[in-house]
């Protein structure tokens, strides 16, 4: 019960901060591009402070001799759920456009902001161990997730160089610079420290307001009736969940690790869903209506899926 009512009293805090920036946008007290600002923000300066300032802090000798369980841990997850996905997708849908919605949305949940945003509360001390089990996961959704599944190809195939330059990213650079100083450990000025942390702190609360202007947008009576919305939702939110679950059980994966792919599976559905497609013109409803759905019942899914991990696993 302790486990259930504080994941629940954090999954509630990210819950008010989602219906701030949906009020907000729903009022219209907030300039119409304001949600295009805080994705450039978040994307180009707070997520990468908060991976640049958790790896200076964290990253030793000693973490270097375990990282490679987490890789391959991270690796692990993503062969076992991307084919599911491809298998479950297609039998919730008949359209080819919203299967590789739902195949994106089953393969990768919200492990960058959501999930970043619930290790910080509730495990903090793995923090950085998520961060590097994640990075296959990141590196998968280059390579395949974004330019096979959300961007329309319009008969052009992507080479393997204009995949592997989505590496350049300003979060990929900030994990690199944030191992090296963390192995050489250099005297920093503490101003420079300061900013790092500071604005590796907005990460959560600004992921969370962008979350709920982003749903703010959607049309709410086709969403609520949609019947596949729910089903790819709950599969996403409780059934894979429950499969790692059982198998950090059968495997005895050590507790850092359980933590790790279970919080990397059980997060609600993502946004790239919706903000890749909408940048090609491309119909975003039912991927917003993923986003709501899951993102409402995660409220009550995560607490229950630590809950059942703490008594199994845990």
């Amino acid at each position: 019960m302790t486990v259930f009512l504080s994941t629940l009293s954090q999954m509630t805090f990210l819950l008010l901060l989602i219906l701030i920036g949906y009020t907000l946008t729903k009022l219209k007290a907030i300039p119409h591009d304001t949600e295009r600002t805080l994705s450039r923000l978040e994307n180009m300066v707070f997520v990468p402070a908060l991976v640049l300032g958790t790896f200076m802090q964290n990253f030793t000798i000693e973490k270097i001799n375990v990282a490679w369980q987490y890789l391959l841990g991270g690796f692990a997850v993503g062969a076992i759920s991307i084919p599911a996905a491809i298998f479950l997708s297609r039998r919730c849908s008949k359209d080819g456009y919203i299967q590789k919605i739902f195949t994106y949305g089953l393969s990768f949940s919200n492990f960058g902001f959501m999930g970043n945003a619930v290790v910080m509360a509730i495990f903090p001390d793995i923090f950085m161990e998520y961060l590097i089990f994640v990075l296959p996961l990141w590196m998968l959704i280059y390579l395949w997730g974004v330019p096979v599944l959300l961007i329309p190809n319009d008969g052009q195939k992507k080479g393997i160089k204009d995949r592997l330059r989505s590496f350049v990213n300003p979060m990929m650079i900030a994990t690199l610079i944030g191992m090296i100083l963390g192995l050489i450990a250099p005297p920093l000025p503490a101003f420079f420290s300061s900013a790092v942390t500071t604005l590796g702190n907005c990460m959560s609360p600004i992921a969370m307001l962008l979350t709920g202007m982003t749903i703010a947008k959607i049309d709410l009576k086709s969403t609520f009736t949609n019947l596949s919305i729910y089903a790819v939702s709950l599969l996403r939110l409780l059934a894979y969940p429950l499969v790692f679950i059982l198998l950090c059980m059968v495997l005895k994966l050590p507790h850092g690790l359980a933590v790790c792919t279970v919080c990397s599976v059980a997060m609600p559905l993502g946004l790239n869903t919706i903000i890749v497609p909408n940048a090609y013109g491309r119909d975003t409803s039912v991927a917003a209506g993923m986003s709501l759905i899951s993102h409402l019942l995660s409220c009550i899914s995560i607490p229950l899926v630590f809950t059942l991990f703490d008594l199994l696993v845990a």
